[in-house]
């Protein structure tokens, strides 16, 4: 997992409430296993008509935004089904940190094994956000996960709160596997030990 120190990027205003994992990405698309190539289908049913073409007035196919690193969306985002495919597509596309007001909780925990912060703000913030968002490739806004501050494109900051343990495993690109390699040592030395003792174990 790729670590998540300073990062900037442009923002995408996305003020729609409640997107769910559904909308951004669609059960089609789960048949696979892998974390890679489910970009190209991140909000699909909004990204393209329904001749397969690309809808020109949604946010991500705007030639400001079709780079776009962190989204600024509505309440309740990642609501709905439990997919994991949902942070897989985001981080797949590029997006590597969303904010909203509020996040469905499993979608949430998925964002930070996966290398994705969720950063939750009021919603005053958000208003003032998203109206940074929405200066096209001008807005851009960089995440200091360190120092838990968000800066905007006029020199302003939002400061966020994030859980201690989730920021060092960001900090330090830890997954659940990263976190239990890093005991790797202490795991060797058990079972050196306890093949001494049991020996026919």
């Amino acid at each position: 997992m790729d670590k998540f120190e300073t990062f900037t990027g442009v923002a995408a205003p996305l003020p729609i409430i409640n997107i769910d994992t559904d909308m951004i990405i669609p059960k089609q698309f789960l048949k696979t296993i892998k974390r890679t190539g489910l970009g190209t289908a991140l909000f699909h049913e909004m990204r393209t008509n329904d001749d397969g073409s690309e809808n020109e007035d949604f946010i991500l196919n705007k030639p400001a935004y079709r780079n776009a690193k962190i989204l600024v969306a509505g309440d309740n985002f990642g609501c709905g089904s439990s997919r994991e495919h949902a942070p897989w597509a985001l981080l797949d596309f590029g997006i590597r940190c969303v904010i909203s007001t509020s996040f469905a909780d499993i979608f949430y925990n998925n964002c930070f094994k996966n290398g994705i912060l969720p950063v939750k703000v009021s919603e005053e913030e958000l208003e003032k956000l998203l109206d940074d968002a929405d200066r096209g490739s001008n807005s851009t806004l960089t995440i200091d996960l360190e120092n838990q501050v968000i800066k905007g494109p006029d020199g302003g900051e939002i400061s966020f709160e994030v859980d201690q343990f989730r920021k060092h495993c960001l900090l330090n690109g830890l997954d659940d596997i990263g976190l239990t390699m890093e005991k790797a040592p202490k795991i060797g030395a058990f079972e050196s030990k306890n093949q001494e003792a049991r020996p026919w174990a």
